[in-house]
């Protein structure tokens, strides 16, 4: 059986989700509802698709030469593709809304009204539509008419501030984070509100409209960082891997490269440093508590690192297990996902999409013991749905898909 042809199971199976959005933050709120089992039809510019199926290299060598990029945000949804811009093509997905649970859209502020598929018009032709608006800046406030990227949020929001080493150090200044975490956040950030918005609507009928910005999330996302300020008058800075509350929560070096040491209380502390040979730490007044270490965590990396450094890594980290204290070493990517803890997790999974190319993904990582995510269908080719969904839901028939193919108003497939 192809991916494409299993059944949804999981615990949103029976709701359909149109998805709007394109690139990251969008899509992946969209796949996670997928994953849980909604049925989701993503809507692309026909000869266009989303921009992300662009960004490569590298690509799948296949016909459709997707980038790797999008294949990680577009598992279990069906592409569909119609032009909006054209009328016709409005009313087509306006016909779709009316028989679906869910919209996910990222236009800028006010891009959709004029094409009839904004809030307030949907929200007349079907009153139990969750409407899930994703921008960079909100729907209201001055930025509202800006565009928000992920790079952009990251240093906006104040994430880059306490992202890198000191600026007095080699390699120091701000630091966006590896990936596209203002993005992702804010999916998941959507996903969340959708499932809530979905709970009220089965206790009262009523859907309603969400409002998620780029720049809400991260600053929200700023957690014990901006408590640290707000409540404590603390600046929060740069510490490059330090903690900024607790002390030693950092790599180190050892023998034959450099291990992370992540100790979360006075016990560990205390037992750390026996391990390492320096049980005497603990009695130095400065270094008791972690009150204490915290403002002195220079002087205590001074006193620990020469005991550190005399360990080889592997044994060290072997140690720190034995003794139950939380260690280990920095991965590369290729390590990570060749991990016997992710392969008996089964993150990495194999799928293959309508045209036979096989393809790896990561998978949920939420295991649901009643109702799990599944994976029944690949990263669509663009518009490779078009006629299978606009057959099935809207009862237009051959002849009819032909003329609007003629007329460029949707399309099988990106040329």
């Amino acid at each position: 059986m192809s991916d494409a042809a299993k059944t949804p199971s999981g615990p949103l199976a029976g709701l359909r989700v149109l998805d709007l959005s394109r690139v990251l933050a969008g899509p992946w709120c969209t796949q996670i509802l997928g994953d849980l089992g909604a049925e989701v039809i993503k809507i692309e510019q026909p000869g266009q698709g989303d921009d992300t199926r662009r960004w490569g290299p590298p690509f799948v060598e296949d016909g459709s030469r997707d980038a790797a990029y999008y294949l990680c945000a577009n598992r279990n949804k069906k592409s569909v593709a119609i032009n909006l811009a054209d009328p016709r093509g409005a009313e087509m997905i306006r016909k779709i809304a009316i028989d679906c649970d869910i919209v996910v859209e990222n236009f800028r502020v006010g891009g959709l009204v004029k094409y009839g598929l904004d809030h307030a018009s949907l929200s007349q032709i079907n009153p139990r539509l969750i409407y899930c608006s994703i921008t960079g800046f909100g729907q209201d406030g001055p930025y509202k008419d800006r565009g928000g990227y992920d790079f952009l949020i990251q240093g906006m929001s104040g994430l880059m501030s306490v992202t890198g080493r000191p600026d007095d150090q080699p390699g120091g200044g701000p630091l966006k984070v590896g990936i596209p975490i203002s993005d992702l956040v804010t999916g998941l950030y959507a996903a969340t509100s959708i499932l809530a918005a979905l709970a009220h609507r089965d206790r009262t009928g009523e859907g309603q409209r969400i409002d998620m910005a780029l720049l809400d999330t991260q600053v929200a996302l700023l957690a014990n960082q901006a408590s640290n300020y707000l409540n404590g008058g603390m600046l929060p800075r740069r510490l490059g891997n330090e903690h900024p509350n607790t002390v030693p929560y950092q790599d180190f070096a050892c023998a034959d490269g450099d291990i992370l040491v992540a100790l979360g209380n006075d016990r560990q502390f205390r037992d750390f440093c026996k391990l390492i040979g320096r049980p005497d730490l603990p009695d130095d007044p400065r270094f008791a508590v972690n009150g204490g270490r915290s403002p002195h965590r220079q002087a205590l990396q001074d006193e620990m690192q020469p005991a550190i450094a005399r360990w080889k890594s592997d044994d060290l980290i072997a140690a720190m297990e034995a003794a139950k204290l939380p260690g280990g070493r920095v991965n590369d990517i290729p390590h990570i996902l060749a991990d016997p803890q992710i392969a008996a997790r089964g993150l990495v999974r194999d799928m293959t999409r309508s045209d036979g190319t096989p393809v790896k993904i990561l998978g949920y990582p939420g295991k649901l013991s009643k109702t799990p995510a599944d994976y029944r269908h690949a990263p669509p080719r663009s518009g490779e749905d078009t006629r299978e969904v606009l057959m099935t839901l809207l009862n237009i028939d051959g002849a009819e898909l032909a003329a609007l193919m003629e007329a460029d108003v949707i399309a099988e497939r990106l040329r």
